[in-house]
């Protein structure tokens, strides 16, 4: 994921990396409550993701973390795991999520909570302005942070959604939000198109009915909603025609038909719903 944060003073730089590291520690205090008490046999419900349990979901988490920490605390011994990565482009990611769900759901809570204890330590404790290398360019440390936040919620909707639970948005997805926004330029690059060279005006109600607003006032291009609906969007957990976003303006709406906030390539996304028959 890309570095979309700019650099600060130190002290302001560190106040910021905590809210965000705090969020994060939030986020998987979050998703941890919804699998703490799951019984056994309950971690192999299968998710909307194609082929991956509760299991994969949490698996994929402890392992993206620790490759964090990794990146954080031994950058040597991070390149020599992205050797290993590029050698299986297609598959790494699966093949680290399948290897954690075949362990026992017990065990896997645990070091996922080890880890998630040890990023936050390792993000706390790095020299600031760092950058950390990445599977994309480097990123410093709030960008790190609010990847996994990121993470940590799209695949925690991916369980809540398995498990039939529905989430209470918080001000979290700000975050989320904000690098959904921010990776505008960087969607247009993964789907092989030239980004517009002026920036879209997005506005989107915050849970507790504000509003969050990017851009400028007078953008031609236009993005309106819910916060939710867009965070839903830019991770690919709910397709657009579920979603009560409006886009004005061609480029605009273009962009919200491949928008994505992670790395790596662009997935196909979630099926819409099947549309309701009057009776």
């Amino acid at each position: 994921m890309l570095d979309f944060y700019g650099p600060g003073c130190d002290a302001g730089r560190m106040a910021e990396l905590q809210t965000f590291i705090d969020d994060l520690r939030a986020e998987g205090e979050s998703l941890d409550a919804l699998v703490a008490d799951l019984p056994e046999e309950k971690w192999a419900t299968m998710t909307p993701a194609e082929g991956w349990s509760v299991a994969h979901q949490i698996g994929h988490l402890h392992w993206t973390d620790s490759a964090a920490i990794l990146a954080i605390t031994d950058p040597d011994g991070f390149a020599e795991q992205l050797k290993a990565a590029f050698v299986n482009p297609a598959g790494f990611v699966d093949d680290g999520a399948a290897e954690q769900a075949a362990r026992p759901p017990a065990e896997l809570l645990a070091d996922w909570r080890a880890g998630r204890t040890a990023l936050v330590e390792a993000l706390t404790a790095a020299p600031s302005g760092t950058k950390f290398p990445w599977y994309g360019p480097p990123m410093g440390g709030v960008s790190m942070a609010t990847a996994r936040l990121m993470e940590t919620w799209a695949h925690g909707q991916d369980v809540a959604d398995a498990l039939g639970v529905e989430r209470a948005p918080t001000a979290r997805i700000k975050n989320i939000a904000h690098l959904g926004v921010r990776t505008r330029n960087f969607a247009y690059s993964v789907n092989e198109k030239t980004p517009p060279a002026d920036d879209f005006r997005v506005e989107l109600t915050a849970p507790d009915g504000s509003l969050w607003t990017w851009g400028p006032e007078d953008s031609p291009q236009k993005v309106t909603g819910p916060a939710l609906d867009f965070c839903l969007l830019v991770t690919q957990r709910a397709n657009r025609a579920d979603l009560d976003l409006v886009a004005v303006g061609a480029d605009a709406d273009e962009w919200l038909g491949f928008a994505q906030a992670f790395a790596g390539p662009s997935g196909e996304g979630r099926a819409a719903r099947e549309a309701k028959v009057d009776k």
